[in-house]
């Protein structure tokens, strides 16, 4: 079917959501994608990016050669992802800093909505898809509980994060801005973002364009081959990436970054959430949480000298979270 001009409009705008997740860690850009209905033919497009381009580009010509590789697609939806993950990493550094229970909240309720989005693409269910969706969440759950890493600027280190946190920023469910707040790279690419480093961002995006290129042949063969069982860890994927998202948390330990040492949070402050305590300070670069646990908002209160945990603001921002997919279920729906 040709495409509109409007059609492609409204891939840009998809990308702008995608690049919108992809900036907030916890949040992936691979369930906007799917629940936005383009999610196999961006993965199609990506792995059929190879030589053969080049030979078709030689014999021909420019046409055949763009045809071929669904440049019009790749275009619109790439614009978009850029414009918007270039310009929203910023805000969402200042909202997840100065407003986190509400920022979360609404993305608890996104997340949620697309487990069930992404579940009801299963056809069978049976034995095998029913334990690929246990482990799927036990595997997602586990990686939000690692511990995260100091910061690392060495240019090896951050061409292979780009090529690790690309691969979970197409994977619905996992969070690439995650992956690099786990390594130690996602305040240096931040960073690098906000100086205009042109040397760490291109590092960056080679790393990340080898690991897509690399790990879009995978999801292919597997989505050819293993349909249901790879979108029931999909969506267990989903599913135990909630844990990152619940909106109120105790923290654990936190990083020192002057002295480099880890510590329990008691002994920094007698707030139980460091960013409570960074707000109060305006200081969000001595300390870097290391680890933390998801409460109830009654205890976060009771932990943090019974701030308000903005329960009702949160629960609204959640269903608006949870409408958000639906909004962009139906408009995916009509644009397929």
């Amino acid at each position: 079917m040709q495409r509109r001009f409007s059609d492609y409009l409204f891939i840009s705008l998809k990308g702008v959501a995608m690049g919108a997740a992809d900036a907030v860690p916890g949040v992936s850009g691979g369930t906007i994608a799917f629940i936005s209905g383009i999610y196999e033919e961006l993965i199609t497009t990506i792995s059929g990016v190879n030589l053969s381009l080049l030979t078709t580009l030689r014999k021909n010509g420019f046409s055949a050669f763009w045809k071929q590789l669904n440049g019009n697609f790749l275009v619109a939806l790439l614009t978009g992802i850029l414009i918007s993950f270039v310009s929203f990493m910023r805000l969402a550094k200042y909202l997840i800093e100065q407003h986190p229970v509400l920022i979360w909240s609404f993305f608890f309720g996104l997340i949620v909505a697309s487990i069930f989005f992404v579940g009801k693409q299963i056809k069978t269910w049976n034995l095998g898809t029913i334990v690929a969706l246990i482990l799927g969440t036990l595997a997602a759950y586990y990686i939000t509980t690692l511990p995260l890493m100091a910061n690392n600027d060495s240019a090896l280190f951050l061409f292979f994060a780009g090529a690790i946190a690309i691969c979970a920023m197409i994977l619905p469910g996992i969070s690439g801005s995650f992956i690099l707040v786990i390594l130690g790279a996602y305040k240096t690419l931040s960073d690098a973002l906000h100086d205009f480093d042109f040397k760490r961002i291109a590092i960056f995006a080679i790393g990340a364009l080898i690991g897509l290129l690399s790990f879009s042949r995978v999801l292919k063969w597997l989505f050819n081959h293993y349909k249901n069982t790879t979108l029931a860890v999909l969506t267990g994927f989903i599913f135990g990436s909630l844990n990152k998202i619940w909106p109120w948390k105790e923290t654990l330990t936190v990083l020192e970054k002057s002295m480099g040492q880890t510590v329990p949070v008691s002994q920094i402050t007698d707030y139980g959430t460091i960013e409570v305590y960074q707000r109060q300070i305006n200081d969000f670069d001595t300390f870097k949480m290391v680890s933390e646990k998801s409460v109830s908002p009654f205890h976060y209160s009771e932990i943090n000298n019974t701030i308000d945990p903005q329960i009702a603001l949160a629960a609204g921002l959640m269903i608006v979270g949870f409408l958000t997919i639906f909004i962009l279920e139906k408009i995916g729906s009509k644009t397929r």
